[in-house]
């Protein structure tokens, strides 16, 4: 399967393309892209480069199963994932309650109903290099993520269903024509 492509249009409108399917919307980090070995926790910089999907969390309550072929758990209230560039967890799933800095995985926002973990600064992860980057759906009101990129829900639902096991997301936008 190619990879999944962020593109970007003269509009300045980011399009995440997954196969054959009609490129869809998306949103990332609101200070735009950055070289992945320029990226910092906390710059709300989407990482350029060629991330693997690693692993699907979802919200079972909400969504049922999820049809995928990617490894996937589902998220409860006590999932969470450790920010703190000082913890031995960082850039890891934890539980709750966790007393180091981390995100609350179980969200009322709906970014978080569907979230794939990508694999940038993962292996093994290097402390202070960025956390928590993800494949997930666009919050209420949002147009712009804390370096992740973000599509519509159903969009990611359906793309999810097409993943290969070995499926990459490549953010390096091109100017499409």
């Amino acid at each position: 399967m190619p990879d999944w492509c962020l593109d970007l249009d003269k509009a300045g409108h980011y399009w995440l393309q997954a196969g054959d399917q009609v490129p869809r919307r998306a949103i990332i980090g609101g200070a735009g892209v950055i070289a992945a070995d320029g990226k910092r926790e906390g710059d709300m910089a989407t990482p350029v480069g060629r991330w693997a999907l690693r692993h699907l969390y979802y919200r079972q309550d909400l969504l049922g199963s999820v049809d995928t072929v990617i490894p996937a758990s589902v998220i409860t209230p006590h999932c969470g994932w450790c920010d703190d560039p000082a913890h031995q967890d960082y850039n890891c799933h934890v539980s709750l309650p966790f007393a180091a800095s981390h995100e609350v995985m179980w969200r009322d926002d709906g970014a978080y109903d569907l979230v794939v973990m990508l694999g940038f600064n993962d292996a093994p992860p290097i402390a202070g290099r960025g956390s928590a980057i993800f494949l997930h759906c666009i919050a209420d009101g949002k147009t712009s993520t804390a370096g992740c990129v973000a599509v519509d829900r159903d969009d990611l639902m359906s793309m999810l269903g097409l993943a290969d096991v070995d499926q990459y997301l490549s953010i390096n936008p091109r100017l499409l024509s």
